[in-house]
C-alpha cells in the first residue's frame, strides 16, 4: 500500500513539474527549469519518499508507518481508566468538517467526502440503497460539485462508524457538524455496504443517534448516506 502511494505521489509530482510546457513562453525557454524540476523532484525521492518506503518495509510495527485509531470523542470518566478519562487515539482536528458549499461536507479527520444531505434518498433496501448511491451524479441532492455516477458508493459499517463522537447522543455526531435534513432518532438507522457474516442476506448497520451499530435482512429498509473518497 505504502509503495503505491508512493509511486502515485512521484506520478503526480512529474505532472506537476511538466505542466508549464504547454504554456507558450514556456516552450520557447522553458526546458532548462522543467530539468531542474525533474531534479528536484529525484532529490526529494532519494532523500525522503525512498528511506522513508525502505524503513517502513523492514519495520512495518514502527509507529510511524502505522494508521493510529481516532479518538472516540467521549471525555467525561465513568470508571478508572476507562475512555473518557485516557482519552486515548488520534486528536481530531480542531475544525473537525469543511462545508465545501457545492452539496459535499469534507471530514478532515479521515478525508472522506460526505453528502451534505443526509436523507436525500429516504428509506430504502440494501440493493436499493447500494445503487442509488452508485448512480448519485451532480446536481441530484443539491450537488454542484460536478460529480457524476460511479464517484459516489454507499459506506462500509468502519466509515459510517468514523462520523460518531462517542461524546454525543441524539445524535452522536460531533458539535456543530454541517449536515442537513438527517434523521437522528433512536431505532432509525443508515445501511453500511458491509455484508453480515455468516448470514450474508444481512448488512451492517449504524444508528446515527446513538451510535448503535448491529445488523439485519437486506430486505428491510433503512436509510442511505452516500460518501466519496478513501483509500
Amino acid at each position: 500500500m505504502l509503495r503505491h502511494k508512493t509511486l502515485i505521489l512521484a506520478a503526480l509530482m512529474v505532472c506537476l513539474a511538466i505542466m508549464p510546457l504547454y504554456s507558450a513562453n514556456v516552450l520557447a525557454q522553458g526546458i532548462p527549469e522543467v530539468i531542474q524540476r525533474l531534479n528536484n523532484i529525484q532529490q526529494t525521492l532519494n532523500d525522503q519518499i525512498i528511506p522513508k518506503l525502505d524503513q517502513c518495509t523492514q519495520c512495518p510495527e514502527c509507529p510511524e508507518c502505522t494508521v493510529g485509531v481516532p479518538k472516540t470523542g467521549q471525555t467525561i470518566p465513568y470508571g478508572p481508566r476507562d475512555d473518557g478519562a485516557l482519552q486515548k487515539g488520534v486528536p481530531w482536528p480542531q475544525s473537525r468538517f469543511t462545508d465545501n458549499d457545492n452539496g459535499t461536507v469534507t471530514d478532515n479527520l479521515t478525508g472522506l467526502i460526505w453528502l451534505k444531505d443526509a436523507s436525500c434518498f429516504g428509506e430504502q433496501t440494501w440493493a436499493e440503497a447500494l445503487s442509488a448511491c452508485n448512480t448519485l451524479a451532480s446536481p441530484a441532492c443539491g450537488l454542484a460539485d460536478g460529480s457524476v455516477a460511479g464517484d459516489w458508493r454507499l459506506p462500509n459499517v468502519k466509515e459510517l462508524q468514523s462520523l460518531l463522537d462517542f461524546g454525543q447522543e441524539g445524535p452522536a455526531l460531533p458539535p456543530g457538524h454541517p449536515f442537513v435534513r438527517g434523521i437522528w432518532i433512536a431505532g432509525d438507522h443508515y445501511w453500511s455496504s458491509t455484508t453480515y457474516l455468516p448470514h450474508n442476506d444481512q448488512a451492517w448497520y449504524v444508528e446515527i443517534y446513538n451510535g448503535v451499530t448491529d445488523a439485519y435482512g437486506k430486505v428491510n429498509i433503512d436509510l442511505i448516506w452516500p460518501v466519496r473518497g478513501g483509500n
